[in-house]
């Protein structure tokens, strides 16, 4: 009779909740996290819930901008990027190493330009040939003009040969060498794109490569004409890389609104153009050319119940929170999502003010449920 008395005490004790959880029931579990006390309740212990990094925040309604989302691309902004062009034709050689992606200051050679052995002979040769004649044309004819033996008119002509000389001359002459033309940077950045190759052989004035300082660049969201009556409401963005794992602020990034287009058709897909211009990162995580997902900010909505991404997880297409019920029991909690910014989401439903939700480290509480071993700490994305 003691024995069955002690079994039934002891399956009682077994059974209770999470929310009577005592000091001897803490010390039994403290060796592993479980499910107890339901479906949806997770034992985890506090150095357990430090170790796997989760974070819990008391929810609280806040404001949330309107979003639309849309897609787009980041680009080089005006005046950010320059290309370095042929100053004469000729074969191209590289000088050192010349890649894209590279650092490169303003000044550094880049390429040579080779002429020699060509048909057309070597153009800065040609330039200080006809510079020499040139001015010695003009100086003869400055003697005779002041003794009224030439008229004015021809005096004015052989200036205007000689000044268009010079000026031809000591544009190919001050990057000249033994092995030909060098061309340089412009301006200070990193090599963004080659457009030559070691031995093709380019015309005056042919791009040879792009150079950009990285230090700012637009973004260009494509907006559906559902949404122009919008645009004029549109402040800031969010927008993901696909590369980075991350999404970046442009209220962050120092940026501004542009301008937005005041028109669509065929040429731009029936999309208008919302362009903003942001410094960019200091780590150049972002590349100029890239097509990424934007979430343009538009009005203010107050009391609003937003969490992080990092607050979700996903099962079949349902999303679930974790709802902290005291220092070491959290729950389960289904949720309906509204307006997503990129970095948070509406909770239309699941969670109210007050709730200590799980706002980083969720999967790491999600698999506690599922398993007696905490999974090491990792970034989540």
């Amino acid at each position: 009779m003691k024995e069955l008395i002690f079994t039934g005490a002891l399956g009682i004790v077994l059974l209770a909740s999470c929310h009577n959880a005592s000091e001897s029931h803490g010390h039994a579990h403290a060796e592993a996290p479980a499910s107890h006390g339901g479906a949806n309740e997770i034992v985890l212990h506090p150095h357990q819930a430090q170790a796997a990094g989760v974070e819990v925040s008391t929810i609280q309604p806040g404001d949330f901008r309107q979003v639309i989302p849309t897609s787009g691309q980041v680009l080089a902004a005006q005046g950010d990027e320059r290309m370095a062009v042929a100053s004469v034709s000729g074969v191209v050689s590289f000088r050192g190493k010349v890649v894209e992606g590279m650092p490169i200051s303003a000044g550094s050679a880049l390429f040579t330009l080779s002429s020699s052995h060509m048909a057309e002979g070597d153009p800065v040769q040609k330039a200080r040939v006809n510079y020499e004649v040139a001015k010695k044309e003009y100086e003869r004819m400055q003697a005779l003009v002041e003794d009224r033996i030439v008229s004015e008119k021809d005096f004015a002509q052989a200036r205007q040969a000689y000044e268009n000389a010079r000026i031809s001359y000591e544009a190919v002459s001050g990057g000249q060498s033994a092995q030909g033309q060098t061309v340089s940077s412009p301006i200070g950045g990193y090599i963004k794109t080659l457009l030559v190759k070691e031995g093709d052989y380019v015309q005056i004035g042919q791009p040879l490569a792009s150079i950009t300082r990285g230090e700012k660049l637009y973004l260009r969201a494509d907006v559906s004409e559902k949404y122009y009556a919008d645009l004029p409401n549109i402040t800031s963005a969010n927008f993901g890389t696909p590369y980075a794992g991350k999404v970046y602020s442009l209220d962050q990034l120092g940026g501004r609104l542009l301008s937005y287009g005041k028109s669509s058709g065929v040429e731009s897909g029936y999309y208008v153009p919302v362009t903003f211009e942001f410094n960019a990162p200091q780590e150049n995580a972002i590349l100029p050319g890239t097509y990424v997902e934007i979430y343009l900010l538009g009005n203010t909505m107050e009391d609003v119940i937003a969490l992080p991404h990092a607050a979700l997880t996903e099962e079949q297409g349902s999303y679930f929170v974790y709802r902290q019920l005291d220092e070491e029991c959290y729950e389960k909690q289904l949720v309906e999502l509204g307006a997503d910014d990129g970095q948070r989401v509406i909770i239309r439903s699941g969670v109210k003010p007050g709730d200590r939700i799980v706002v980083k480290g969720a999967y790491q509480v999600k698999l506690a449920g599922a398993t007696s071993a905490i999974p090491p700490h990792t970034h989540e994305h």
